[in-house]
């Protein structure tokens, strides 16, 4: 009987040794997950954007974004010098009806536009800022004009290292004097911005963001014009809190001479919806 006991009690010994160990091995996979949480607390922060990036976590979709994807992606640089004065912005009439490009996007962008006896200068009118929100009285004058300027929505600049150093003449003039390109905006703004990339710059007026990045994306795709990583990024960020249908339209003629120039394929214009409602294009 002492024989039978004594066998029992080790069997149980044996079956209970299992038990106490399993519960040591959750007790240090407890104590490593711990440890391993606290580390990602700390470190987390700095992988957040790529993290959601790679899981889906945010995803921009839609026109702009597809068109973003199919812009080349390189490092910004050039073969020469920039010089503004290569884009001869304002050299050109390219509708001939006598007024510069400057004349015509204040007199698009202005509303309640009063003009000077010649017809194309603009002497007064009022700006709803897309960069602000803010509405801006513009007075012609040598003291007053300058707080409305015309900003090149991709700066020349920009243009320059990501593709236009390689540009004819021609093409250079096409570019700094298309429409598309142009907008009316606060000069304190446009002066903050500079030559600024989406990466660096982007408007304060966060309603306009949107439709700000689709514009510059619509440029560059029609100018074969590059991105860097950062910038393309930065773009991505904007658009994926942007409408799905972002960069979507079809354009009429009118809005396309407004948008994209005056010598354009009709098949491949887009702009954010409602630009040419807010600009009075039909």
């Amino acid at each position: 009987m002492l024989k039978g006991m004594a066998e029992m009690h080790n069997t149980y010994r044996f079956r209970e040794r299992p038990v106490a160990t399993v519960r040591a091995r959750l007790a240090i996979v407890c104590a490593v997950t711990v440890i391993v949480g606290v580390t990602l607390g700390m470190i987390a922060p700095r992988f957040v954007d790529p993290l959601k990036r790679l899981t889906g976590g945010y995803v921009a979709v839609g026109p702009a974004a597809s068109a973003l994807r199919g812009l080349a992606v390189r490092q910004s640089g050039a073969r020469t010098t920039y010089s503004r004065d290569l884009f001869q912005f304002r050299s050109i009439d390219d509708d001939s009806d006598g007024c510069d490009v400057r004349e015509e996007v204040l007199a698009r962008d202005l509303a309640d536009v009063v003009f000077d006896a010649d017809g194309c200068t603009v002497r007064s009118g009022t700006l709803a800022d897309p960069y602000t929100g803010a509405s801006i009285l513009f007075r012609r004058g040598r003291t007053t004009s300058a707080k409305v300027q015309i900003d090149h929505v991709v700066a020349l600049r920009n243009a320059w290292i990501s593709g236009a150093d390689g540009w004819s003449t021609e093409r250079r003039i096409e570019y700094a004097n298309d429409p598309a390109n142009l907008l009316a905006v606060d000069g304190a703004s446009n002066q903050e911005k500079s030559d600024a990339s989406a990466d660096a710059w982007l408007p304060p007026n966060q309603d306009f963001r949107c439709e700000y990045v689709a514009m510059q994306i619509a440029i560059k795709s029609r100018y074969g014009l590059s991105v860097t990583a950062a910038e393309r990024d930065a773009m991505m960020d904007v658009l994926a809190q942007c409408p799905a249908d972002v960069g979507n339209g079809s354009p009429t003629a009118a809005a396309q001479r407004v948008l994209w120039g005056r010598n354009v394929d009709t098949g491949t214009p887009w702009v954010w919806p409602g630009w040419c409602e807010r600009r009075g294009v039909p």
